[in-house]
Formats: C-alpha cells, sequence, structure tokens
C-alpha cells in the first residue's frame, strides 16, 4: 500500500503504519479521483433489505434520501426489512426520508383515472401503484431513475444534502396527477398522529408530520417525532384535493389528519417535464425554506446530479484499491458506498437540530456559514466498533468526530448517552448500549476535536450507574452486573410484549464496554476509574463454564441454568446463541484461551468454520430472513461473530484467519440483488459492507480500537495496492 498522508497523528501503533503504508514522509501529489462510482452497484442486497439500505438519490449521510418504494406504504413499523426489494414490479410512490424509525412524505406522478390509495403488490390496478421493467430502471450513488409503465411517464430522483429533486417527464399527453401521500405509516416509521399539507400558492407546498416511532413506544414513551417539508413546484396544477385514503374532497388545497393527503392535477403535454425541489427538516418549516432556498440557489436538476456523483466519488477516493478481481471490486466500493449511507444528518443548514420534546439545539457556524459540527439520526452501534468505526477512523475522522460530539450533545440535553436516536427521541433497540466504548475508542486513535471532559464523564456514567437506566438509555439491567458481577437468566417483559432473557450476552458485553472506558481513563491517568472498570472487564470470567467450556447463563443464586443447549438462539444470549457467544471476550483473547485450553480453542473454531461454510456462514438458509443463522455455529449476518475469524490470529494459526476471512469474503458476500450479504441477511446501518471494506484490505482491530494503543490485525488482502487518504487534521 502506498500512503497519502501521516498516519501516526491517529494514535495506531507505529509498527503497523510502517508495515502497512510505507516510510515515506511528507504528502505526496494530489492525483486524480478515480471515477469509483462506477463500482457501486445499489441494486447488490436490494432483496430484504433495511430502511436505509435502497436509497439511491442520497448523498454521504445525507438528510434527503430519495428512493422508489416497492412495499413501505402501512408497514408494520420497527426495524424489518422494508422500502424496496428487487423482486418486486411495481411502485407505489418515492420516498423523501429512509432513517433509523423515521419515514413519510410520498410523492407519486400518475396519469388517466385518479386514485388515491397505492394497491397491492399482487394488484397493482387496485390502486395508483405502476408496473416497471427493471431494464428501464437505473440506481447509482446520487441519482435513481425509472419508467412507471402503467402512466409512460419517466421518473428521476436526485438530492443535495436536504433537498430532494424530482423530475417527471410525461412521455405521452396526458390528465396527470401528484399523489402527496403524508398520512400513511412509512417503512421503519410507525403511528402517524397528525400529518398536515397545505398549498401556500400556486407552486409552493409546505406541512409537517409527527409519528410515533415503534421503538420511542417502549424507549422514551409518550416522545413523537416530526418531519417538516417545503415543496416547490415548476407548474401550477388546474386543479386541488384531499383524501383520506379513498374518499376524496375535490377543490381543497389544505389536509390535516391521519391517513390523508393532497392531489395535484395538471394537463401536461407529450414529453413536458414537471419537476419538484423539497426542501426538508426536522425542526421547523422555517427551516424547511432555509435549507430548500439554500441548496438550490442556482442548481437545476443536472447540476445537482453532477455534484452528488462528484461528492460520492470524493468520498470513495479516500480508499482505492488497485488490481484484484472486478468483482471484489464491487463488492468493495458497494460495501463502502452502504457505510456511508447509513446514517443521516438531523441539523439545518443554520445548525438547528432536534432536542428532547420538540426542543430546537444549535450548533455554532463558522465564517462561512456552516454548521462547525454536524447532528446524525442514527441505529445503535451494536457490532459498529468491527466494522463502521474502523472504517471511520481510517478514511473519515472528521464524520467520526461529529457523531461522537452530537451524542454528546444528546447526553447534555437527556443525561444520557443514546444508543439509537430518532429526532432527540430515544430508540435503542439492542440496549447494550455501546456508545462510551465508541466514544473512547475515538479518544484512543487520536480523534479529540470533541468536548473530551463532558465525553468522558458520560462514558463513565454508562459504564458505571445503574441508577436512572430504563429501556431508552439501555443497560436496564447494569445494576446486576456491577453489583453482582453478572447479568442473571431473567425475564424482562417490555410494554409491547417482547420478552427480554439475554443476561449472559449482556455480562460478555458490558465486560468489553468496561474495558474500553478503562483504556480512555487509562490515557488519561485517571487510575481510579481505570481499576474500578478493569475489575468489571474481567466479569465474563464469571459466567464461564468449566465443565463445557462455554459461555453459560446463570440464574440469580449463582446456579448455572439446567437443560443448557449452547445451540439454543436467544436463549440467555440476544441473537445468538452460546456457541457463537462463547467467543465474545474481544478484549481478552488471552484470557478466553486460558479459560478453554489453545487446543480446544482451536479446534472448535475450526470446526465452526468448516461446518458454517455449508450455510454460507449462516447467510445461506433457504428462508429469507434476518435471524436466520441465530441457531447456528456461526453467523455472519449478524453482530456478535464478526470478530471470530480473527481470533486464529491470537491462538498461534494466522493461516487460518488469512483463510477464513478471504472465504466470507468470497463466499458470504455476493454482487446479486438476493445474494449480496448473506442471502437476505441484515445488513444493518452498513455493517456488514464496512466489514467486507476492512477485511478485504487485510485489515481489522478484534477490540475494536478500544485498547490504549490500538493496532491492527493482518488478514489476507484481495488487492494488489491499496492507498488509504488521511485526514491531515488528525
Amino acid at each position: 500500500m502506498a500512503r497519502q498522508h501521516n498516519f501516526k497523528k491517529l494514535g495506531i501503533a507505529v509498527f503497523i503504519v510502517l508495515v502497512l503504508l510505507g516510510c515515506t514522509q511528507g504528502r505526496q501529489t494530489q492525483k486524480p479521483l478515480y471515477a469509483l462510482t462506477q463500482s457501486v452497484d445499489p441494486q447488490i442486497g436490494s432483496v430484504h433489505g433495511r430502511w436505509f439500505f435502497y436509497t439511491p438519490a442520497a448523498r454521504p449521510f445525507g438528510m434527503a434520501k430519495l428512493a422508489p418504494h416497492t412495499n413501505a406504504y402501512n408497514s408494520q413499523g420497527g426495524w424489518g426489512p422494508t422500502g424496496y426489494d428487487d423482486r418486486h414490479t411495481s411502485i407505489e410512490g418515492f420516498g423523501h426520508f429512509h432513517e433509523f424509525q423515521i419515514g413519510g412524505l410520498v410523492f407519486m406522478p400518475t396519469t388517466g383515472v385518479l386514485k388515491t390509495i397505492p394497491g397491492t403488490l399482487v394488484d397493482p390496478d387496485s390502486g395508483y401503484r405502476s408496473r416497471f421493467d427493471k431494464a428501464n430502471e437505473k440506481a447509482e450513488p446520487g441519482y435513481y431513475a425509472v419508467t412507471l409503465d402503467d402512466y409512460k411517464i419517466r421518473a428521476e430522483l436526485t438530492a443535495t444534502e436536504r433537498v430532494g429533486y424530482h423530475r417527471y417527464t410525461f412521455l405521452e399527453p396526458d390528465v396527470a396527477h401528484m399523489i402527496i401521500d403524508i398520512g400513511h405509516k412509512q417503512g421503519e416509521s410507525s403511528d402517524v398522529i397528525m400529518a398536515k399539507a397545505k398549498l401556500v400558492n400556486e407552486t409552493v407546498l409546505e406541512g409537517y408530520i409527527e409519528t410515533n416511532p415503534e421503538y420511542a413506544k417502549f424507549c422514551d414513551p409518550g416522545k413523537t417525532v416530526k418531519m417538516f417539508f417545503v415543496a416547490k413546484l415548476s407548474k401550477k396544477p388546474l386543479k386541488t384535493g384531499s383524501f383520506i385514503d379513498e374518499i376524496r374532497k375535490e377543490g381543497e388545497s389544505e389536509t390535516l389528519g391521519t391517513n390523508n393527503g393532497l392531489y395535484l392535477t395538471f394537463d401536461m403535454e407529450q414529453n413536458e417535464i414537471l419537476e419538484i425541489q423539497t426542501g426538508l427538516s426536522y425542526t421547523s418549516i422555517a427551516n424547511a425554506h432555509l435549507n430548500l432556498d439554500t441548496e438550490t440557489k442556482g442548481k437545476n436538476f443536472d447540476l445537482v446530479a453532477k455534484e452528488s456523483k462528484e461528492i460520492w466519488n470524493t468520498k470513495l477516493n479516500k480508499i482505492v484499491i488497485e488490481g484484484g478481481k472486478k468483482e471484489d471490486r464491487i463488492k468493495f466500493y458497494t460495501g463502502l458506498y452502504h457505510a456511508l449511507l447509513g446514517r443521516g444528518l438531523s441539523n439545518d443548514i443554520n445548525g438547528d437540530y432536534p432536542l428532547s420534546d420538540q426542543k430546537i439545539g444549535h450548533t455554532e457556524q463558522n465564517k462561512k456559514g456552516i454548521p462547525k459540527y454536524n447532528h446524525y439520526n442514527t441505529d445503535g452501534i451494536w457490532g459498529g466498533f468491527w466494522n463502521l468505526s474502523q472504517v471511520w477512523a481510517l478514511a473519515y475522522p472528521d464524520y467520526f468526530s461529529d457523531y461522537i460530539q452530537s451524542n454528546i450533545d444528546f447526553y447534555k440535553d437527556t443525561g444520557w448517552l443514546h444508543d439509537g436516536t430518532a429526532n432527540g427521541v430515544f430508540t435503542n433497540g439492542v440496549q447494550t448500549n455501546f456508545q462510551g466504548l465508541l466514544l473512547a475508542s475515538a479518544y484512543n486513535v487520536g480523534i479529540r476535536d470533541f468536548e473530551v471532559e463532558k465525553g468522558y464523564e458520560a462514558a463513565l456514567k454508562n459504564e458505571l450507574e445503574y441508577k436512572g437506566r430504563n429501556l431508552g438509555n439501555g443497560k436496564y439491567d447494569l445494576s446486576y452486573f456491577v453489583k453482582d458481577k453478572y447479568v442473571p437468566y431473567k425475564d424482562t417483559i417490555i410494554s409491547n410484549g417482547w420478552v427480554f432473557n439475554f443476561g449472559a450476552s449482556h455480562t460478555l458485553e458490558y465486560s468489553f464496554s468496561s474495558y474500553a472506558v478503562a483504556q480512555m481513563a487509562k490515557r488519561r491517568n485517571d487510575m481510579s476509574s481505570y481499576s474500578k472498570l478493569m475489575k468489571q472487564a474481567n466479569y465474563y470470567k464469571n459466567i464461564f463454564d468449566s465443565e463445557t467450556k462455554f459461555m453459560r447463563p446463570k440464574l440469580e443464586d449463582g446456579s448455572f441454568i439446567q437443560d443448557f443447549d449452547p445451540m439454543k438462539g436467544w436463549d440467555g444470549f440476544q441473537e445468538g446463541n452460546a456457541y457463537q457467544y462463547t467467543w465474545y471476550v474481544p478484549h481478552d483473547p488471552a484470557g478466553l484461551i486460558g479459560l478453554m485450553g489453545k487446543s480446544l480453542f482451536n479446534e472448535r473454531l475450526e470446526t465452526m468454520f468448516t461446518n458454517a461454510q455449508k450455510s454460507m456462514f449462516g447467510g445461506g438458509s433457504e428462508e429469507i430472513h434476518s435471524f436466520s443463522g441465530v441457531e447456528k455455529l456461526y453467523n455472519h449476518g449478524n453482530q456478535p461473530c464478526l470478530h471470530n475469524p480473527w481470533l486464529f490470529n491470537y491462538s498461534g494459526k494466522p493461516w487460518l484467519t488469512q483463510k477464513w476471512t478471504r472465504t466470507i469474503c468470497n463466499e458470504f458476500y455476493g454482487t446479486e440483488p438476493l445474494h449480496g450479504y448473506g442471502v437476505g441477511q441484515d445488513e444493518d446501518q452498513g455493517q456488514l459492507g464496512a466489514w467486507y471494506v476492512m477485511a478485504s484490505m487485510g485489515l481489522f482491530d478484534v477490540q475494536g480500537h478500544t485498547s490504549a494503543n490500538p493496532t491492527f490485525q493482518f488478514g489476507s488482502p484481495l488487492f494488489d495496492r491499496i492507498t488509504i487518504q488521511l485526514d491531515n487534521d488528525y
């Protein structure tokens, strides 16, 4: 590999730097950008994908994420795959908001007879859906286009950071309608509490949508999320009307309620174009106007599409790979693309961002009027330290810093770090809250331009304070861990009826996060906190069963559970089983080897991967399901296993790390809509794609950069030459 900038600033061990990036000091002449967007295929893995996953018309970490919908309307909410499925043959509309637990505002152009419900996949003619031909669909970073066959309309989408651009070309003359749906559940979002849209003049529409996200119902009861919008049309409609499902009121130009929307009717000539620019905001209609006016000034559709492609290309050029197979290069850049797509801006162009209770916070702007840092809506970081944060630390430390600072601001507002938030509302899905660990890892690799003192305070509280915990700030069972030195096997029933019984996996995860913050304490010379946290880091040993040599759930009386089956999923272990989680001691592989014995350690690891290969490493089930690998020996389609193939580096068999990481890259990952990230596995906010990026470069850190002096372990690079452009500010 060649170096672009001095890597030592990041604080990662120098010998790794010298081996990987060469000894040349100083800055090289900047080379022209490679056309790397050509190696991104958004269709990969688009069967059974998450809500954020298929949003081609978006910029990196953008607020405006425009995409076609095939199955988002009135979805069940939550986290399950929804939005777009490559197997579907009809489109129900084009949505704007695609963040974790956030969705709404869908436009659909039609012609002919007016319909105000979308119909079904089975019977598109029962509503305004349109069939489409995959041959006429085009998706690339920053742009999407498709022909709506039933209406003879060519639809095109692109976006700035906070504005969605629509361009609809009517291939035949006809009476046309623009359906604007605001009042129905869309994707991961849930119940619409209230939705309003109003034509404020002949070509400008504004409004808001308020929802109650599914995860907020138990994480932050009573809290809701608002989305604001302003849409500017290139042509005034002949007629307008409102609707509630199939009930229409002609002549109306305003609607307020649920299950509602507006329709606009036009008389379109052949090849006439209707354009819509939609400003978005999470704080106010006024800021939606500001975002629209600022980001569209002097920019038409073609220019924005061109700029979006250039922005993606610049981001992708942070890591340039050369050589290797074409298929592997496509996997690499599609994975990197998803790693830069899975979170989204929540602040406006002026620095305003949503706080809890629908208050508005503000980030200061620099002399150019740009916010000094950005805020983000995000899913939890569960497992992200084995993929996303390693990519961010290497090539996008500025984003990593913003992400950390935005959570520190959240802490200042609510008293806790979040591990998943939608507009300042807790939407924590996994409950282990690894944000203290993530903050410590950023600090330990040398990213320190956030509020370090306040961040350290928040990280310590996240690992040590058990009073005031709930399902929102996570670690609801931390009191057991701190006081009893393990979390017991015990049912916790939450308000929506879900039953949590994950004491064993929580014990392991809390041990790891304690270690991470301990290392930050060590770097800061806080030896009292270091000592306390390192004691907690060793609590993983308290659930190791010396007879079976597995991590085994314990009851409150300290005894191991009976009828123990290490293959049984969800039984003391979240989204996994004892066989998978026994390896979950990333901070102390030597300690785990000592408990198991090196011979058994290697024997089980080898058996695990030999067996897992038969089922595509947990991702080859005939049943397309995110949890299809939960009861297998290894499940690459979910977070708890992602460090396992790298453990051979600690047990004296590094060649097996090289063998199995390369085999996983070759066989689990594909370049097809169905076989992309396994077969319909959970590409969770870009984590599986980011893992491929690291593994295919032959770099990985089992400890997730949590040690006081982080290092990389070696694997087996798939490419001849890799150039990582580092940030001189870090």
